[in-house]
């Protein structure tokens, strides 16, 4: 039986193997050609699923139909950390910031005190608040209202060189297609510019592929106020209390301006007044024209081709600061170059040796008209709004210039009071009176304050750490135009010149604040010293009545005297 088995399966095997063989048969008639087109292609080819072809290389005619021009709207929607929006909490911070200082520009440019109110509540869905932020400033045209919320990089104050909270032209529009974003809902205007005058009210989107507008709504509405601007975002946000909050930046705001009227109504309906506590309005600056130190080459060949003066030496004088006809003249000489060539033919060469030549002659530092600073008495005033301490002190420097750009360095202590004493001192950073709440490790200020030797003005201070103590270190940067690391203005680049103004304020402060804290110690000791020698006083009375033999009457006129020298001696 097992042999009969056997004969079995060597059948089956035999009968198997023969179609195998027709197959190899039939792969041996391919011809040589293809086997090595097969070869070369497997050799490249990267193993896929079956019925799909291999993905092939781009040509250049490919790449070329894949290039398209890219909104700036597009740029910052993608990236939208750049502008603030790193978070829902943070975002909620932004859009107020960015609302409120527009409103504030707006109010203080037409020269009222401004009153800003602020209202954040809770929409119907989760994790949504509507933001709200009214003022009593001068209003908006109506031709502009689409444009100043709804285009990034637009606006008034990127091309003029005069000290403003904003710069850009992006913030508030950034916000509203945050918003956009966010919930799909559009940034709703409401702005009248006389009490004679109906209210406009917008609503509106960005059209992110250009850069452009989107009008979703456009009427006419009552609003019962005399003029101003109502600004509504709904957004995805955190309402949170605490350090980096919108009560720490409305408070901030507070200190640098105390001539503005701050409310916030928070979500729980509670509502936060900051009252002002001066009248006093900020000085009101005037324009500049760029100083020759702050232009490059490549800026300087652009003015000469967009001038409207006739000749070179009109064009020195009248498109720069600080340059006078004489001065002008001697510039064209030394740079060998006509006076009197018109400025759009002057070639990239001469160009260049003018540009050489205004580098190495003496030019007058710019004007400081076009800044504002907060000044000593109102630091002072604001930090005593906010802060309980025992010493209040204020510097202002003098204006200095980084790349012809006129700027001016503030500083404030307050020390001592109900100030926590264990722990780091804070650190309050402005610019141009706004607050700074983020980014405090990559800002000049926290530098210069890290690398200001505080031991030497008895504050106590590890290597490389700030100040400890109960201490409030402000410092205010007022200028054209901050140097600004990013597009979310949240620090301060590192010019030599800034922090070199910077440490120079708050040694100042500093040596105010050492003769303070010596004349505390030297009281305190001499309290000490005081209250030991009080405590032997009876004794030595004692003393002496035993060896004179005095009646009680007095010892006891003994011991006041004693003790009333004292006092005068320790006064």
């Amino acid at each position: 039986m097992a042999k009969v088995r056997k004969t079995r399966a060597k059948s089956k095997t035999k009968t198997a193997k023969k179609p195998v063989r027709k197959a190899v048969k039939k792969k041996r008639r391919v011809s040589k050609k293809t086997r090595s087109k097969a070869a070369e292609v497997a050799g490249s080819v990267v193993e896929e699923a079956p019925g799909k072809e291999p993905p092939r290389h781009s040509t250049a005619e490919d790449m070329a139909l894949q290039q398209r021009e890219i909104s700036v709207a597009e740029f910052f929607t993608k990236n939208r950390h750049l502008l603030g929006f790193d978070n829902p909490r943070k975002a909620l911070l932004t859009t107020i910031k960015e609302g409120v200082d527009n409103s504030l520009d707006a109010c203080e440019e037409a020269g009222i005190l401004p009153d800003v109110k602020v209202i954040i509540s809770p929409s119907e869905e989760e994790d949504r608040f509507r933001v709200a932020i009214e003022d009593n400033g001068p209003g908006i045209l109506k031709k502009q209202i689409p444009m100043i919320f709804a285009k990034l990089l637009y606006g008034s104050k990127f091309h003029r060189l005069k000290m403003s909270r904003g710069q850009q032209g992006i913030g508030i529009s950034a916000a509203g297609m945050y918003g956009q974003l966010t919930t799909g809902k559009p940034i709703s205007i409401t702005s009248k510019t006389s009490q004679n005058k109906p209210a406009h009210h917008y609503e509106l989107e960005i059209d992110t592929k250009r850069n452009e507008p989107r009008i979703i709504l456009d009427e006419t509405v009552q609003w019962p106020v005399k003029q101003g601007t109502r600004v509504e975002i709904e957004l995805e946000a955190k309402f949170q209390k605490g350090r980096q909050s919108v009560q720490e930046y409305l408070e901030q705001t507070a200190i640098a301006n105390p001539h503005v009227s701050l409310q916030l109504v928070t979500p729980d309906g509670k509502t936060m007044v900051y009252k002002r506590v001066s009248k006093q309005l900020p000085v009101q600056t005037r324009e500049i024209k760029p100083h020759p130190y702050g232009v490059e080459l490549g800026v300087l060949i652009k003015m000469l081709h967009e001038t409207e003066a006739r000749t070179l030496q009109s064009f020195l004088h009248s498109d720069f600061s600080r340059i006078s006809s004489r001065v002008a003249k001697t510039v064209c000489e030394k740079a060998k170059v006509y006076q009197r060539a018109r400025p759009s033919r002057i070639a990239r060469q001469e160009a260049d040796n003018l540009f050489k030549v205004i580098n190495q002659t003496r030019i007058m530092n710019p004007r400081t008209d076009c800044l504002s600073p907060i000044g000593e008495e109102l630091i002072l005033v604001g930090l005593k709004k906010q802060i309980e301490a025992d010493l209040y002190t204020a510097v202002t420097r003098p204006p200095a210039v980084y790349r012809g750009n006129p700027f001016q360095i503030e500083a404030g202590l307050a020390y001592g009071g109900f100030l926590p004493v264990e722990g780091l001192a804070r650190v309050l950073r402005y610019a141009n009176r706004v607050p700074l709440l983020y980014q405090q490790s990559a800002c000049a200020m926290t530098r210069s304050v890290l690398n200001t030797a505080w031991r030497n003005y008895a504050v106590q201070q590890s290597a490389g750490a700030l100040p400890s103590g109960p201490l409030v270190i402000m410092v205010h940067m007022a200028s054209v135009w901050v140097p600004f690391t990013s597009e979310s203005k949240e620090a301060v680049a590192h010019y030599p010149e800034i922090i070199k103004e910077i440490k120079l304020a708050l040694q100042e402060c500093g040596r105010q604040l050492a003769v303070f804290i010596r004349r505390r110690r030297k009281a305190a000791e001499s309290e000490r010293k005081k209250a030991y020698i009080e405590q032997y006083i009876p004794h030595i009375a004692i003393a002496l009545r035993e060896m004179l033999e005095l009646t009680e009457h007095q010892e006891k006129t003994m011991v006041r005297q004693l003790t009333d020298v004292l006092k005068r001696s320790r006064s």
